[in-house]
């Protein structure tokens, strides 16, 4: 990689205090420190949980105000960094504030003295500080926003959003002193789920787990046409599920699939879509899916493993997809092989064996019930066990330095979820959340596809300003009860329109409609079905939706919508104008960072096409037979609506062709379609891929002698 190209790709990094060796050393022990300390906090310790949150955001203040400087200019001034130490002290001496004032507080009645007016402010001022130096002003801006909506202009606005108003201090106290503020259920997340599994991640990469799984994606694509782009998402998809960041994942593997790509005969944007794109689906992949998976499971209260359990398959038809367009690219611009890796699949997987033993851990772990923390404290472990059977041994001196990664990999992430915390503070102290749900399910007017495309909007416009972690709290918090009441009433519908709604929920309509129990038992037309649920308490919704069906199907209705947030907030590394995903691999390829962006986009697809399949199928679902009917059936029509859009399948097609895919991919990904129109409609996909395949070899036979000849 060219001097000019890595100067391009810092300004997707973070500028660091390279400098100045004491920082460096400071932050290293620091990071031990509070990887040892967090290690502790998730296994043997009691604290209270405010007294550990309050560690946690100060350990990694400190890191941040010495780390990241103010601005870019300022990364070798000394007067800086002077400033930024003062800072690192001021967020120690809130840490050390809290155990020393929280019972005098409690026992004045939770009035505040002019201590506790200060370091509250100083806290939050620190927070808004760290996280504009390392992600930007948008976030920064919207708390200052929220919090002076609660004190100030919630009570001038008119409508739904009108609110009379808290104190100064009630505010404060909310957001300092409670667990609904950024010490509260977000902060938590960070500290114990969060941290525990980037460390996990820094002590895989320390190991080397990397470049095996580079070395495996090599010997499994790289001797097929088109290998390198398969490469690219095979290596990416397993890479992002590692280090939990789609830009860093793009940095990290498409310095190497990238040049390959092009070397092999794919269009120069053509490949850093496809890394983007990849690279984007990281998180999406289990058993690892960033920090979004923790923060549903704490708002689902469905185990994590639960949640990575139902993610495989649609993680498995997002790569597919991201798949189809590079043989599809491949065939259309004739891609030559390219021997990437001499060595056969086999020998490499078992040349490395041990790396997957850390994984195997993990997941036996899990499924065995053990919670998340305590799976990835173990898995560390088996890590540095794992790596005793290959010559990469991790020492003491490996073990510090992934401890000291670790701690700087989650420090801009630590910053950003406790600020996230005030926001959500506000939105449950003013219940703005249930009126933004009211209002977006008003809008939709009942239309689950309308709902979709609403928050797909929200979720795009967020993405603009927030990473895709806090840009998932934001939008969950805010649309999910709205998504999960719609998705839900729709199946309660459903069972009502053909009669068979259990007599515990027919009970809840006497309180309603007594006049029309008898009507409950027979098969009725969804109109009349809609109208007699529209007649029941909003009080008595969630009980009708448990007795009606069932808490497994709640749950599942819950999980299925807060996984639609989740994947529709990753669209915005991928969707301009705002990328940054696809803008570091154009950086790489050297193409229009804007038109590169697009292509992303594109090929991105699976990013919509999931969360319909989510919404409108048995997707999510314990059912695995109908599960793998489904995402089997999903596989055939995105490759078929794939080539349709491309217009290209193994040769060339025409419109009556490309047509004939569209009706064949829309029978193959609608929902509730008879079994046997699936199967003809893929028998029908299998014989034009065959067709188009057959004719693309003859035609390649016929041009082959004229150009000779020439």
């Amino acid at each position: 990689m060219s001097t000019k190209t890595e100067q391009q790709l810092q300004q997707f990094e973070l500028p660091t205090r390279t400098d100045f060796p004491w920082v460096t050393a400071t932050i290293t022990g620091l990071g031990v420190l509070l990887s040892a300390l967090h290690i502790w906090f998730n296994t043997l310790a009691t604290l209270p949980e405010l007294w550990v949150s309050a560690t946690h955001f100060a350990g990694f203040a400190i890191i941040c105000a010495l780390w990241y400087p103010a601005h870019r200019s300022l990364k070798r001034s000394k007067l800086a960094l002077g400033v930024d130490i003062l800072i690192a002290l001021a967020a120690l001496s809130c840490l050390i504030y809290i155990p020393l004032a929280e019972d005098a507080l409690y026992a004045r009645g939770v009035k505040f003295i002019a201590s506790d007016w200060f370091f509250s402010l100083l806290a939050i001022a620190i927070v808004l500080e760290l996280i504009r130096r390392t992600i930007g002003w948008f976030i920064p801006v919207l708390i200052v926003l929220c919090l002076s909506y609660v004190v100030l202009w919630g009570q001038w606005v008119s409508g739904i959003f009108h609110f009379p108003g808290l104190s100064f201090e009630t505010l404060l106290y909310r957001s300092f002193y409670s667990s609904e503020g950024m010490f509260g259920s977000i902060s938590r997340i960070s500290w114990s789920f969060v941290f525990m599994f980037i460390l996990f991640g820094a002590f895989l990469v320390r190991a080397g787990v990397g470049d095996y799984i580079i070395d495996v994606s090599r010997a499994a694509a790289g001797k097929i046409i088109g290998g390198p782009g398969f490469i690219a998402v095979i290596g990416s998809g397993l890479m992002g599920s590692v280090s939990g960041s789609s830009v860093a994942n793009t940095v990290s593997t498409g310095v190497i699939t990238i040049p390959l790509m092009r070397k092999a005969g794919f269009p120069a944007r053509f490949a850093a879509g496809v890394e983007a794109a990849a690279s984007t689906g990281g998180q999406l992949m289990p058993p690892v899916m960033g920090a979004g998976a923790f923060i549903m499971a704490s708002y689902t209260q469905v185990p994590y493993v639960s949640i990575i359990a139902v993610s495989v398959v649609p993680a498995l038809i997002y790569f597919l997809s991201v798949a189809f367009f590079v043989r599809i690219e491949a065939k259309r611009s004739g891609v030559h092989q390219v021997t990437t890796s001499a060595e056969p699949l086999l020998k490499v997987l078992l040349s490395g064996w041990h790396n997957l033993i850390p994984l195997a851990v993990l997941v036996y772990l899990l499924v065995s019930g053990f919670t998340p923390t305590y799976a990835a404290g173990i898995s560390i472990i088996s890590v540095i066990v794992a790596s005793w059977l290959s010559p990469n041994k991790m020492g003491l001196t490996a073990i510090i330095e992934a401890m000291a990664q670790g701690a700087r990999n989650m420090a801009t992430t630590a910053v950003l979820l406790i600020g996230i915390g005030l926001v959500i503070n506000v939105i449950s102290t003013t219940g703005i959340g249930n009126t933004f749900s009211l209002m977006i399910n008003d809008w939709a007017g009942g239309s689950l596809l309308v709902m979709l495309l609403l928050i797909a909007l929200a979720s795009l416009i967020l993405g603009m300003g927030l990473p895709v972690t806090a840009a998932y709290i934001v939008l969950g918090t805010l649309s999910a009860p709205a998504l999960y009441k719609l998705m839900a009433e729709s199946q309660l519908i459903e069972m009502m329109v053909n009669g068979q709604l259990p007599e515990q929920a027919r009970a809840i309509f006497m309180l309603a409609a007594p006049d029309q129990l008898a009507a409950l038992t027979q098969p009725m037309s969804a109109d009349k079905a809609q109208a007699l649920l529209a007649m029941v308490p909003a009080d008595f919704m969630g009980t009708l939706l448990e007795q009606g069906l069932g808490m497994e199907k709640v749950a599942l209705a819950l999980l299925a919508a807060h996984l639609i947030i989740f994947w529709l907030s990753q669209d915005s590394n991928v969707t301009p104008p705002v990328c940054l995903t696809a803008f570091a691999a154009a950086t790489i390829a050297r193409t229009p960072a804007m038109r590169t962006g697009l292509t992303a986009w594109k090929i991105a697809k699976g990013l919509y096409l999931v969360p319909l399949l989510i919404a409108y199928t048995s997707l999510v679902s314990w059912d695995w037979a109908s599960v793998l009917s489904v995402g089997i059936f999903a596989i055939f029509g995105t490759y078929a609506l794939i080539a349709a859009i491309e217009g290209y399948l193994e040769g060339a097609l025409n419109w009556p062709l490309r047509a004939a895919l569209v009706a064949i991919g829309v029978v193959l990904v609608w929902p509730e379609m008879p079994l046997m129109a699936r199967l003809a409609a893929t028998a029908a996909f299998i014989a034009l891929f065959i067709v188009t395949g057959r004719q693309a070899r003859q035609e390649s036979f016929v041009a082959a002698p004229s150009s000779s000849s020439n």
